[in-house]
């Protein structure tokens, strides 16, 4: 065939129509466009129509044909496979309308129409469950390792101090925030732990501290809403209770207690575990810890618990309102005491034959305990009535002083006392006693109400406070008359007098005082002073001493009673027996009261503004000083150490967590020479032998003391003692109600049925009684002999004379004053066989005692029949100390 009616080839791809089909796609559905420098789609032959071959271009799109081209034209829907034709560019796209370039996330699904493009692969399925799984792990892995064990709560660490007797035993446990004492595991019987293991948790000694499937059952219950459930493992129980302060029922903290829970489990140890668990759980009637709940139902250490009573303690941590036998219908009327008795004896049952069963308890043993371990009834509040509650804040205050960082708020403290028990019960027996026989504020309304009493016993060689009387219950009167109550001493202050006289001595007026000690002469008991009623008192260089006004002091005896007249003259042996004012003040004067001030607190009291009266005027010598039963007691003991002196003190010992924290040492300082001390001892000794102590002798022991009553009779004392024991009983009348706006005390004519209070009355009868009691059949031990001290001296103006002293061995016949128009009785002297000591105030004789008194007066024996004097000022008396005082000082007694 001739060349020119050959048919040309036609080029691949469906020829020209084909190409500009192709060409006239829209852009999305073609390829790409020439590029520039790139021949046109016309280009395509190097001559005319019949000229030259054409080639398809590379850029171009191949078609498999016109029927390939066709489908193209209808949409490209579908795109034929690329057989012979070129890669696509970079910018090429799809004939779906899809980057030609594949996704990292396949999602929508490249390739897919409608409904499938949102219907993942199963690869993006695994891929995203493997991702979701790592990333759980890893942030349980990040939780466990940030997350830190947070110290005990504090409200789990509060817990009890725990006060002690001397002896050791209990006293009471108080005074933290709540009820408990946490005890270390080695104290916790293993039929607890073995009880709580088999009741709660029985695979506690093998589990990882959760349970999951408790934790989740936990979780869906409070997301539907329904009722809330705690952990289940008794590690997760612990973490509740001592480990977080938030204790509400939500997810959040059940996620934080799962986490520390699974720390918790893996890095303490069990017995960590379970001793914080049973130290920190509640056991019912506000027993927080096992200690606690032992002392609260058997009255025991968690310790000497048996079996038995270990399966109900744990039958309490179900909750202790519906398995306490005793009942707890104020927080449900269902718990009754019949109900709740027969829960718990169901639940002790079952506790124990699960023991049993899990091979924690031989059958045998579980055959003893068949009947109900039935619990104490509840005690009312905290055991503080009575003479408890004084005891606790005396050793409060003891532990506090003797340590200031001791938090004792905080609870966890041990803390032993010197507080005898025998002796504390003693000592109120006996106070209660005198004032249930006398003290009758029904009966005499106005004389017998507001009546106080207050002692303190101290043991001398140590200067442990061995008993208190604090008042007649903690609960109700809250003031410790032990403790500073305001009361004056009265005459009991005249010993540190005497102790000044001995040991600083009489100053010379004839000597300058830069001499020193040389210008003093130290005075002995036979020292000569004035006993007359009224007495001038005069300063040591002879002068008048006069207060700031001008005003003279005029000194009083106790029922104005004038001693050896007309000279006068007697001994301070003799004024201490009868307890004469005048010349104790005068040797005030002569020895200086601030060198007085000086020995009463070298003896053990305070130089406090609350209990230490001004040294500036004269009474201060015979007692406006208001210092406790418990100094007084203690500053008597120096005298009965032979001068040493030892601040009382009422803890020996504080523990907290086991572990020693305080202990008293003793510290002692020489107060006074021997020779001071056992010369004033002696005096005191004469007192009670023969003067107004007398009510105080224990038969066939040598004792020392002093009476002392206040002007006014507002208080009345006896502070005495053995070679054993120092003791102080005050009496007084105070109105100190709460809602009074002033605080005064009352005179005590006419309470108990007396016409007069005095120290040889009520103070010196309950000293006696607890005293022979406290001493019991301990051995008698007589004091120490004493040696000649100091010189006889004349003081307040007295002088050497033929006239006769009157001393202990020739008593004179005190002289009352008396108006005009009175003339005294004068009664024939009865026989020594027939009479009566004339303090001894309850002889019952017609020569003197409590009820009548000698016919002459006397101080502290009794009423004078004297009348009142007449005073041409008011002041004096207590109150005479201030300006104005025409009369001056407390009364003898």
């Amino acid at each position: 065939m001739s060349e020119h009616r050959r048919k040309p080839p036609q080029p691949q791809g469906g020829g020209r129509a084909a190409a500009r089909r192709a060409a006239q796609q829209p852009s999305g559905r073609r390829g790409a466009r020439p590029t520039s420098g790139s021949p046109g789609p016309s280009a395509h032959s190097s001559s005319g129509a019949y000229g030259s071959t054409s080639t398809p271009r590379e850029e171009d799109p191949a078609y498999g044909g016109r029927a390939e081209a066709r489908k193209a034209q209808r949409g490209g829907r579908r795109r034929a496979p690329d057989v012979a034709g070129p890669p696509r560019g970079p910018g090429r796209r799809s004939a779906s309308g899809g980057s030609g370039k594949k996704r990292f996330i396949d999602y929508p699904r490249f390739g897919k129409q409608g409904w499938r493009r949102w219907v993942p692969s199963w690869k993006l399925v695994s891929a995203c469950s493997l991702a979701c799984f790592g990333l759980l792990v890893a942030f349980i892995g990040a939780a466990y390792y940030m997350v830190a064990i947070p110290d005990v709560a504090q409200a789990a660490k509060a817990q009890n101090n725990v006060y002690y007797w001397a002896d050791g035993s209990q006293m009471v446990a108080t005074g933290g925030e709540v009820n408990r004492q946490i005890i270390p595991y080695e104290q916790i019987p293993s039929a607890m732990r073995y009880a709580v293991i088999s009741a709660e948790n029985k695979t506690f000694e093998t589990d990882s501290g959760v349970d999951p499937q408790g934790i989740a059952r936990a979780l869906l219950n409070m997301a539907k809403g329904g009722q809330t459930q705690g952990g289940s493992t008794i590690t997760q129980q612990y973490v509740k209770n001592a480990q977080l302060n938030d204790q509400s029922q939500t997810i959040t903290r059940k996620f934080k207690e799962l986490f520390i829970s699974i720390k918790v489990g893996a890095t303490k140890k069990k017995s960590e575990i379970m001793a914080g668990y049973l130290n920190t759980a509640y056991y019912g009637r506000g027993a927080y810890g096992l200690q606690a709940a032992a002392r609260t139902y058997y009255g025991k250490d968690a310790k000497s618990l048996d079996p038995s009573q270990c399966a109900f303690l744990a039958s309490l941590l179900k909750g202790a309102t519906y398995f306490d036998p005793a009942g707890a219908p104020e927080i449900d009327p269902a718990a009754t005491a019949e109900q709740n008795t027969k829960n718990a004896t169901e639940r002790w049952t079952w506790i124990l034959d699960q023991e049993v069963k899990d091979k924690h308890m031989a059958q045998a043993e579980r055959d003893k305990y068949r009947v109900f371990p039935m619990p104490d009834k509840p005690k009312k509040g905290a055991n503080l009535s009575g003479q408890i509650g004084y005891l606790v804040s005396l050793a409060q205050a003891s532990a506090k002083n003797s340590n200031p960082d001791m938090n004792l708020s905080q609870g966890g403290y041990q803390i032993f006392t010197t507080f005898d028990k025998k002796k504390v019960q003693e000592m109120e027996g006996v106070v209660k006693k005198v004032r249930d026989k006398n003290i009758d504020p029904k009966k005499r309304p106005t004389k017998d109400t507001f009546v106080q009493f207050g002692a303190a016993s101290v043991d001398v060689k140590t200067g442990a406070i061995v008993a208190i009387y604090g008042g007649d219950d903690a609960t109700k009167h809250f003031t410790n008359n032990a403790d500073e109550t305001g009361a004056q001493v009265g005459s009991t202050f005249k010993p540190f007098v005497l102790a000044a006289g001995m040991e600083y001595g009489k100053r010379d007026p004839n000597k300058p005082a830069s001499q020193g000690d040389s210008s003093r002469t130290p005075v002995s008991p036979d020292s000569i002073y004035s006993g007359k009623n009224k007495l001038k008192i005069k300063n040591y260089d002879g002068t008048v001493w006069k207060d700031e006004n001008g005003n003279e002091w005029l000194q009083t005896n106790d029922g104005d009673e004038s001693y050896n007249p007309p000279s006068y003259a007697i001994d301070l042996r003799y004024a201490m027996q009868e307890s004469v004012n005048t010349p104790y003040v005068q040797l005030g004067m002569d020895v200086g009261t601030d060198k007085v001030k000086q020995a009463a607190m070298a003896a053990g009291l305070r130089d406090s503004k609350t209990s230490m009266a001004s040294s500036s005027v004269p009474s201060f010598s015979i007692g406006t000083s208001s210092p406790s039963a418990i100094r007084m007691a203690g500053a008597y003991a120096t005298f009965a150490a032979s001068g040493t002196q030892r601040d009382p003190f009422s803890v020996t010992q504080v523990k907290k967590n086991g572990r020693v924290i305080y202990t008293h040492e003793d510290q002692s300082k020489s107060a006074f020479p021997a020779a001071v001390a056992n010369n004033v001892t002696d005096v005191l000794k004469n007192v009670v032998d023969k003067g107004t102590g007398t009510n105080a002798k224990l038969s066939g022991r040598q004792v020392a003391g002093k009476t002392g009553t206040t002007d006014g009779n507002r208080s009345a004392w006896f502070v005495g003692y053995t070679p054993q024991y120092s003791t102080a009983v005050g009496m007084y009348r105070l109105d100190d109600n709460e809602t009074s706006k002033k605080r005064e005390f009352l005179k005590m004519f006419g309470t108990g049925g007396q016409e007069k209070i005095h120290g040889a009355s009520f103070p010196s009868t309950i000293w006696h009684d607890y005293m022979q009691e406290a001493l019991g059949g301990s051995p008698a031990v007589p004091f120490p002999a004493p040696e000649k001290i100091g010189d006889k001296v004349y003081g307040g103006g007295m002088s050497p004379s033929p006239t006769p002293v009157a001393t202990p061995s020739t008593p004179p016949s005190p002289s009352p004053s008396i108006k005009p128009s009175q003339t005294p009785t004068m009664s024939p002297s009865p026989s020594p066989s027939s009479t009566c000591s004339r303090w001894d105030w309850t002889c019952n004789d017609n020569t003197g005692g409590a009820n009548q008194g000698p016919t002459n007066g006397g101080t502290d024996g009794g009423p004078t029949p004297s009348p009142t004097p007449s005073r041409t000022k008011p002041g004096g008396g207590t109150g005479g100390a201030g300006p104005g005082g025409w009369f001056g000082g407390t009364n003898g007694g």
